[in-house]
């Protein structure tokens, strides 16, 4: 499925109807698919997953995979939370870590995760504030008058020379 695929009227609504008439067309609505998109349903995403739909309810109520809830209160999971469902599997089974660690170990990538955003979002404000920085030093330096120039000859005392260059 395509992220951007549209979804609305197919080909043909709206063409010309027996006896030259022509129906109004419905507007063509376009949803944005991403990986956060909750689009499956338990027993698709259990298959998906390769897990019983029972498994993944466990899951949920032990807080590993969240799908969202439709207003009826059904599950609804993303491309996402398969992956997940996909990793708790494997931890499991290939690594033997029980539930509670793999809820632990769920729970420290989130964490890290967020640091890590945290640390970009720092770093492109230091980075703005140096900017920032270098051009108000800039400012200053490009304001110093330059007529008077301070002059040291040989015999160690200081005098001031005007300097005017020429026009």
């Amino acid at each position: 499925m395509n992220s951007q695929e549209p979804i609305g009227p197919g080909p043909g609504l709206g063409e010309g109807l027996p006896g030259g008439t022509r129906r109004a067309s419905a507007p063509r609505v376009t949803y944005q698919l991403t990986e956060e998109t909750p689009v499956y349903v338990i027993s698709v995403a259990a298959e998906l997953s390769g897990l019983h739909p029972q498994t993944l309810r466990q899951y949920d109520r032990l807080g590993l995979v969240c799908p969202d809830r439709t207003a009826g209160r059904g599950r609804r999971y993303s491309a996402r939370d398969i992956q997940q469902l996909r990793e708790v599997q494997r931890l499991s089974q290939d690594e033997g870590i029980n539930l509670a660690g793999i809820k632990r170990i769920i729970e420290l990538e989130n964490q890290v995760a967020a640091l890590q955003s945290r640390i970009t979002e720092l770093a492109a404000t230091l980075d703005a504030t140096a900017s920032s920085l270098q051009q108000r030093e800039a400012a200053v330096h490009a304001s110093y008058r330059r007529d008077l120039v301070p002059y040291q000859s040989v015999q160690q005392s200081s005098a001031l020379v005007v300097w005017r260059p020429k026009r």
